[in-house]
């Protein structure tokens, strides 16, 4: 082949060129969200370990009122503490839930009794006191489902953070005193106003006696943890790129060798 017919020979056009450089970029940013998941499942793998370590430790006293509005949530998520102070029953807004997997005897659709618990050093905790089926739901919202009131005393629990409401949850039952969710936002709009302060959380209570009502220790520990398959997705969507490009150069390459 002479320099001149080498010369006549058409190469790639720009418009080529810049397919090229998209697809390139493509797999770039494919490789980086990889690595950005990668990232966070190491993160997540992280925060599981630190949960497994709280649930096992011993428990801590509460953060007082006066840390709620700088408390970051989520290094007290699942901490065992304690409370002291006294229960509200008259108060108290059950939660509908559809309890599966239960540790007691009661499962299925039912509520969460949650009920006030005003600390002795100030302000108001939302207490979960656990699960009771449909058919006890108006007795829990009457505040009847406790023995003799104790007066103040101290309770185990779990921190929680607040569960987040969802732009399809439905507006609360007042008469009823239904909740969708454990926000302790929508609950303080459902209770005596003099309870304020309302702490940020809300704490699960332990496990009771067999077959006792509320049915405590229902707490589900889990995490969604989907980033390693995330993470293998961006790679592939690089390597098919990648592959898609090498290809399409291969079948212009040809083409132009044909019509040189």
């Amino acid at each position: 082949m002479g320099k001149a017919e080498a010369a006549r020979r058409p190469g790639l056009r720009w418009t080529d060129w810049l397919f090229t450089a998209l697809m390139l970029v493509l797999a770039v940013v494919c490789v980086f969200l990889g690595n950005w998941q990668m990232d966070r499942l190491a993160e997540k793998d992280a925060l599981v370990a630190a949960v497994d370590q709280r649930l096992t430790s011993d428990p801590i006293a509460a953060p007082g009122a006066s840390d709620w509005p700088a408390l970051d949530l989520d290094q007290w998520n699942f901490q065992p503490v304690t409370l002291t102070g006294s229960y509200r029953y008259t108060q108290t807004v059950t939660v509908f839930t559809s309890l599966a997997n239960a540790r007691g005897r009661f499962s299925g659709p039912g509520y969460w009794v949650v009920t006030p618990f005003e600390l002795d050093t100030g302000g108001t905790v939302f207490v979960n006191r656990g699960f009771v089926p449909q058919e006890y739901q108006e007795q829990a919202a009457l505040g009847d489902l406790h023995g003799d009131d104790p007066g103040s005393v101290t309770i185990v629990g779990l921190f929680r953070p607040g569960e987040a409401v969802g732009f399809m949850a439905p507006e609360p039952n007042m008469s009823d005193r239904i909740e969708w969710v454990r926000s302790p936002e929508r609950l303080a709009a459902m209770v005596d106003p003099a309870l304020a302060p309302i702490a940020p959380f809300y704490v699960d209570l332990l496990a009771g006696g067999e077959g006792d009502l509320p049915q405590g220790g229902e707490t589900v520990v889990s995490f969604t943890n989907n980033h390693f398959g995330y993470a293998l997705t961006w790679y592939g969507f690089a390597i098919v790129a990648v592959v898609m490009l090498g290809f399409w150069l291969f079948r212009q390459r040809r083409a132009q060798r044909k019509t040189a």
